[in-house]
C-alpha cells in the first residue's frame, strides 16, 4: 500500500508540473487553492475508506463474512447519496472557497473552474473510497495497491495529454482527473461485485440492521469531525500564505507536495496499522494489537527519515520541475527544509491514527484531533505574525508532533479497557 499510495502524491506532482509550464503563478495559485477547497470537502468524506476499513478489518477478525459485504453496501450507498449531493451543492462550495481563501482575481478564476469541473467526480471519487475501504480492511494490500495504480495513472496519462499536448491547462489537470475516478470506479466495482456473485446472498435486512448501522454513523460522525479539523489546519495555512501574496501561496502549494509524498509514503504502514489492529480486536488476540503497534512504529519512523533525506537531496530538482515561474522557484528552494521534514514530525501521527480507525477508537482520535488544533491555530496565528512564512511552517510542525503524542497518550489506556473486557 506504500507504494499505491504514492500515486497520489504524483498525482499532485504531476498536476503542478502540467500547470507550471504555462509560467503562471496565477495558475498554480488557483490549482492550489482550489485543490485545498476539493480536499477539504472529500478528506471531510474519507470515512468511507477509513471508517469501512476498520469495520471490515474488525469483521475479518471475527470470521463474519456477511458483515464484510454489509458494511461494504452501507458504505456505497452513503457515497452515491453524498456524492449526488456534493455535485448539486458544487456553485455553492467553489463560492464559500473563494470567500474562505480570499484570493487575488485571477487566482480566484483559476480556483472555480479546477472546482466545477473536478466536482462532476464526487460520486466515483466515494465509491471509490468504499472500494478500496473494503479492500484494505481485508488486508489485500496488492489488489488495493492495483487499485489505486489503475485511478491515479489514469489520472496522470490524461491530465498530461488533456493539460499539455492539447494545452487546456488547468480544465485539462480537472477533466483528467474526473476520467481516472471513473475508470477507477469501474474497476473497482467489477472486482467487487466478482468477489459477491461467489458468496453467500446477503439478505437486504442485514444492510439495515439497526445497531450497526447506527455504529456505523457514530464513527463516522467522529471521523467526519477529525477529518475536516485536519483539512481546516491545511487550509488555514494555505490561506495564511496567500495572505502574504500569491508568489508565496504558489511556493507553499508545490512543497506541500513533498509533504503529500511523505505521508502518503507513510500512510502504508497507516493502512497497516487499520488492518492489523482491527483484525486484533476482532479476534479479541492482544498480543497481535501490541506486535502491530511496534512494527508499525519502527518501520513508520524509518522510512519517514528515508524520505526527509529524498526529499532534501532532490528538492531543488524537483522543485525546478514542478515550475519555471522564478519568484515561486527562489522562495519554494528557500523553504524546502521546512517541507522535507514534515514526513518525521508526522510519522506518529499516522501511525496511531491507523492503530484507533482499526480498532474504531473514534471518539479518541476526534478529541485529541481538536486539542491539537487549538494549539495549532494559537501557534499558526502567533508565529506567523512574527516570522511570516517561516512561522507558518513552524505551526505546521507543531500541529503534527502534537496530533502523534496526545494519542499515544490515550492508547495505554484504551487498551486496557478494550481487551480487559473481551
Amino acid at each position: 500500500m506504500t507504494l499505491g499510495f504514492l500515486t497520489t502524491p504524483l498525482l499532485g506532482v504531476t498536476d503542478m508540473a502540467v500547470v507550471g509550464q504555462f509560467g503562471d503563478a496565477a495558475l498554480l495559485g488557483g490549482l492550489a487553492a482550489g485543490a485545498v477547497v476539493f480536499d477539504v470537502v472529500f478528506t471531510t468524506f474519507n470515512f468511507l475508506r477509513s471508517g469501512t476499513t476498520g469495520l471490515v478489518a474488525q469483521a475479518f477478525g471475527s470470521g463474519d463474512t456477511a458483515e464484510e459485504q454489509a458494511v461494504f453496501w452501507r458504505a456505497f450507498l452513503v457515497a452515491v447519496v453524498l456524492g449526488i449531493l456534493l455535485i448539486l451543492l458544487a456553485p455553492l462550495i467553489a463560492g464559500g472557497g473563494k470567500l474562505f481563501v480570499d484570493p487575488e482575481p485571477r487566482v480566484a478564476e483559476a480556483m472555480q473552474t479546477y472546482i466545477a469541473i473536478r466536482m462532476l467526480a464526487a460520486p466515483l471519487t466515494l465509491v471509490n473510497y468504499s472500494v478500496l475501504g473494503y479492500v484494505l480492511g481485508r488486508g489485500e494490500g496488492v489488489l488495493g495497491l492495483l487499485l489505486q495504480a489503475v485511478l491515479n495513472g489514469t489520472n496522470i496519462v490524461l491530465s498530461i495529454y488533456l493539460g499539455l499536448v492539447l494545452g487546456w491547462g488547468i480544465e485539462g489537470v480537472a477533466w483528467g482527473t474526473v476520467g481516472g475516478e471513473l475508470v477507477g470506479a469501474i474497476f473497482g466495482m467489477a472486482v467487487v461485485l466478482t468477489r459477491f456473485r461467489h458468496a453467500p446472498p446477503l439478505a437486504l435486512r442485514r444492510v439495515f440492521d439497526l445497531e450497526p448501522v447506527r455504529r456505523m454513523f457514530a464513527m463516522n460522525r467522529d471521523i467526519v469531525i477529525r477529518s475536516f479539523s485536519l483539512l481546516a489546519a491545511f487550509a488555514l495555512f494555505t490561506r495564511q500564505g496567500a495572505q502574504l501574496g500569491t508568489e508565496t501561496l504558489a511556493a507553499n502549494a508545490v512543497l506541500l507536495n513533498f509533504f503529500l509524498v511523505s505521508s502518503y509514503f507513510l500512510d502504508g504502514f497507516a493502512s497497516a496499522a487499520e488492518q492489523l489492529a482491527g483484525r486484533s480486536v476482532g479476534a479479541h488476540y492482544r498480543p497481535a494489537f501490541d506486535k502491530t503497534i511496534w512494527l508499525t512504529a519502527g518501520w513508520g519512523f524509518a522510512l519517514a527519515f528515508a524520505a526527509a533525506a529524498i526529499c532534501l537531496f532532490f528538492g531543488e530538482a524537483l522543485v525546478s520541475f514542478m515550475t519555471n515561474a522564478e519568484e515561486v522557484r527562489d522562495m519554494a528552494i528557500r523553504y524546502l527544509p521546512f517541507a522535507a521534514l514534515t514526513g518525521v514530525s508526522g510519522v506518529l501521527a499516522f501511525q496511531m491514527d491507523g492503530v484507533f480507525i482499526g480498532a474504531t477508537w473514534s471518539r479518541d482520535m476526534r478529541n485529541m484531533m481538536l486539542l491539537s488544533l487549538g494549539v495549532y491555530l494559537a501557534c499558526l496565528y502567533g508565529l506567523a505574525a512574527a516570522f511570516g512564512n517561516t512561522g507558518l511552517w513552524i505551526a505546521l510542525h507543531i500541529f503534527l508532533i502534537v496530533r502523534g503524542l496526545s494519542l499515544l497518550a490515550v492508547l495505554p489506556s484504551r487498551r486496557q479497557v478494550v481487551f480487559r473486557e473481551s
